[in-house]
């Protein structure tokens, strides 16, 4: 008897995912629990386990498809013998039906609703109703290639003269196409894509910045770091500190805390705190939740257990959502300034930076000193420049005075 392999249950919003690749071939014996193929979701990469013993059969979902919770993937048969080809096949994709006439208008629309998101983005630019357009793609469906086409007659179902102009990469001179590579965007990289121009484009987004004098937190840090490495089995880093000093600031600052929703603002009594960690297949926030009642300790164990999962790809979904606040960290690739981008639907990011020593006047003379820029994106929706920069300060404090994080002032 054969054992179906699944997409399982992928988290909450995420609906589909892109077969990324697979570890076994048609006909390799496989042991329950293995590894057997890896899939792509917009949140996370994640491996689907063998579900019995046995020898894979057929491959239904091929490297690149993509499939949709629960959808069939493949086929475990029993002892030596491969999986012949299953009846589910059929049942997923069924043979199409003549439709009446009547119904034409509407399959149109169905397939030029599957035909995907480079798609739809070119209709919703040109104003080019893509169920008007002759379709070449697979199962009838319309390719980019079909859009560009008819973008390029000008022909269109719907006015296009109020539309946003569409922008074509314009073709390389010959030379230079033989020296280029084309490389289709996972779907994380997509999703972090759409996401960060969603932002810039939904929110009123501002910038402040303050410095940081990082002396006391240094210096608390050397002296106590092999004790705290001996006694929690984790190493005592900076992030700790500044979760502990984000979380108190936004109990005095809620509205930094909180989201729009509607024409509501949603303030949240619990503090999830995202920490940005930068993978080879790009940015993933996993959140530290609850961090208010967690020590520092609590904080640097969580986070380095999220570092090691980041590294190895063992990220949850549910581990990296709920967030209410984030913090990125780009000091530690050296960038001295930037303006974060904001991670929705949250309403301010903090930017921590490199530290640098710099000449300070500090009781009318000149020393130098360790010093970060911090930076702190908000939404000017739901957060005034006097939130904004009194959060900042107190981040400020709480930090050149670590005593006040140990002791909860």
């Amino acid at each position: 008897m054969a054992t179906e392999i699944r997409v399982p249950t992928l988290g909450e919003s995420v609906s589909e995912a892109t077969i990324g690749k697979w570890f076994k071939k048609p006909g390799e014996a496989v042991k329950a629990d293995e590894p057997l193929v890896e899939l792509e979701t917009d949140k996370v990469t994640l491996e689907v386990n063998a579900p019995a013993a046995g020898v894979l059969g057929e491959i239904v979902a091929k490297e690149g498809d993509t499939v949709g919770v629960s959808a069939l993937l493949g086929m475990i048969a029993e002892g030596g013998a491969a999986a012949a080809a299953p009846a589910p096949k059929k049942e997923e994709k069924p043979a199409a039906a003549p439709a009446p006439a009547a119904e034409a208008p509407k399959a149109a629309a169905t397939k030029a609703a599957d035909s995907g998101p480079a798609v739809a983005r070119l209709a919703a630019e040109s104003g080019i109703d893509a169920s008007s357009v002759p379709a070449s793609g697979k199962d009838g469906r319309v390719t980019k290639g079909d859009m560009l086409a008819a973008i390029a007659t000008g022909a269109s179902a719907a006015p296009a003269a109020a539309a946003a102009p569409v922008q074509v990469r314009a073709p390389s001179a010959p030379d230079d196409a033989s020296r280029e590579e084309r490389v289709k965007m996972t779907k994380l990289r997509q999703t972090i894509a759409r996401r960060l121009k969603e932002a810039q484009s939904t929110a009123a987004m501002l910038t402040t910045f303050n410095e940081v004098d990082m002396t006391n937190v240094m210096a608390l840090r050397n002296q106590y770091k092999d004790a705290f490495e001996k006694k929690h089995g984790v190493k005592l880093g900076f992030m700790g500190f500044f979760v502990k000093a984000c979380v108190q600031a936004l109990k005095e600052i809620p509205a930094v805390n909180a989201e729009i929703d509607g024409t509501d603002i949603v303030y949240k009594n619990y503090y999830h705190i995202g920490v940005a960690v930068g993978t080879e297949k790009g940015l993933v926030v996993p959140v530290v939740r609850d961090a208010d009642q967690l020590s520092i300790a609590g904080v640097e164990k969580k986070i380095g257990e999220f570092g090691r999962k980041a590294r190895d790809g063992k990220l949850s979904i549910e581990e990296m959502q709920g967030g209410t606040f984030t913090i990125s960290n780009g000091g530690v690739y050296g960038s001295l300034m930037s303006t974060p981008i904001l991670n929705a639907p949250q309403s301010a990011i903090l930017g921590m930076h490199k530290i640098q020593e710099r000449p300070m006047v500090v009781n009318g003379k000149i020393e130098a000193r360790p010093m970060m820029y911090l930076a702190v994106s908000y939404d000017h929706r739901i957060i005034d420049g006097k939130e904004a920069v009194t959060f900042l300060v107190r981040i400020k404090e709480g930090l050149e005075d670590p005593a006040r994080l140990v002791l909860d002032l």
